[in-house]
């Protein structure tokens, strides 16, 4: 029986478990937002909010025990140098977990995971920077401007007076030849 037991397993073994969490983390922190599945999402962020709590201490030991979990210098360098200013003031909850749907080989639940803080350019909650407008079949009422330009597009341009002489050259020369 698995009674208080709180730990998704995700069908692995202890060291598999830990090396696919750490390797979740290195891309996580690499990319700032990464699509997996639901469950993994959820591990990975029991698995990294800590270490990101311990990072906002920047020393030597806290520099340790990171890359203890992580064994990627370079995660580390990107989490103390680059991660922490956007994320120090918030007191927790550092990612957010997005549901997407299920993917369509295996039918997994997948899921979005990012920086809440990191993505200031592009939020899923603020909506999006421009709002196409609406199409209708209907032809409605248009603004003034619109309907201003519309109608001087659509008047025929005046010719140049010497091309009227022309084009009453031609027709007179047309009838006599008749």
């Amino acid at each position: 029986m698995r009674h208080g037991d709180k730990v998704n397993n995700l069908g692995r073994t202890a060291e598999h478990r830990r090396a696919l969490l750490a390797n979740l983390a290195n891309a996580l922190i690499e990319h700032k937002r990464i699509v997996t599945t639901l469950a993994k999402a959820k591990a990975l962020r029991r698995f990294i909010e800590p270490l990101v709590t311990r990072a906002k201490k920047d020393n030597t030991h806290n520099r340790r025990i990171v890359f203890s979990h992580l064994q990627n210098k370079h995660s580390v360098k990107e989490l103390f140098g680059n991660i922490i200013p956007e994320v120090n003031e918030r007191p927790g909850g550092y990612v957010r977990v997005i549901r997407l749907g299920f993917r369509r080989g295996d039918g997994a639940e997948t899921a979005l995971i990012e920086f809440v803080d990191f993505n200031k350019d592009y939020n899923l909650y603020e909506g999006k920077e421009k709002k196409k407008a609406k199409k209708t079949r209907r032809g409605g009422r248009k603004s003034r401007s619109t309907a201003a330009a519309t109608a001087a597009e659509q008047q025929p341009v005046e010719a140049a007076p010497e091309a009227a002489e022309a084009t009453a050259d031609t027709a007179e020369q047309k009838e006599a030849e008749a």
